[in-house]
């Protein structure tokens, strides 16, 4: 009975530092990030949708996405932007209202992955869950690479949001201008 105790404590110890390692590297990873380039794949209630995306830390984010719409997501860490560049059609929000508030706070996303524990799913992501106020955040990491591959949130509507991101490449140089909020027709 005591060697069973003893064999339980032991891998219970071993899981702990495993996840505990993880996670450590994952933070040191991320705090190294200036910005990141990628492809994404977003599915918003069940429709998908595909393009690219600049995020400059703090707070900034340029995607395009390859639809018919041409749509644009502009943030200049205060304002967020959605345009429809076949209509012109234009919808601003400030950017404190919406996920991506979070999402683009590399230092409070740093500040959340110390507190939390995180947890590891299907034995390749690294998860962590963060609730802010109405904001409910999953954000996974790569378990081997741990780079960022993706988060999960809700949008004003309150459908779920699913963004993964590929072809990651990190601290490039890049051009301020694509910051700079579109102009309203």
């Amino acid at each position: 009975m005591i060697k069973r105790i003893i064999f339980f404590v032991l891998i219970v110890n071993i899981n702990t530092f495993a996840l505990a390692s993880i996670k450590d590297e994952i933070i040191l990873n991320f705090k190294k990030i200036d910005n990141l380039s990628f492809n994404f794949k977003q599915t918003i209630d069940k429709k998908t949708e595909e393009g690219n995306c600049i995020i400059q830390y703090p707070k900034k984010i340029y995607c395009s996405y390859d639809n018919y719409k041409k749509k644009i997501i502009v943030s200049n860490g205060r304002s967020l932007v959605i345009k429809n560049r076949t209509t012109n059609q234009y919808f601003r929000y400030p950017l404190d209202k919406t996920p991506l508030e979070l999402i683009l706070n590399k230092n409070y996303l740093i500040e959340q992955m110390q507190r939390l524990d995180g947890k590891i799913i299907d034995d390749k992501y690294f998860n962590f869950s963060i609730q802010n106020k109405d904001n409910k955040i999953n954000i996974f990491f790569d378990k081997k690479s741990y780079d960022l591959i993706g988060w999960q949130t809700k949008d004003i509507y309150q459908n779920l949001v699913i963004t993964l991101i590929y072809n990651i490449e990190k601290n490039k140089d890049i051009n301020q201008k694509f910051f700079r909020l579109p102009k309203t027709y």
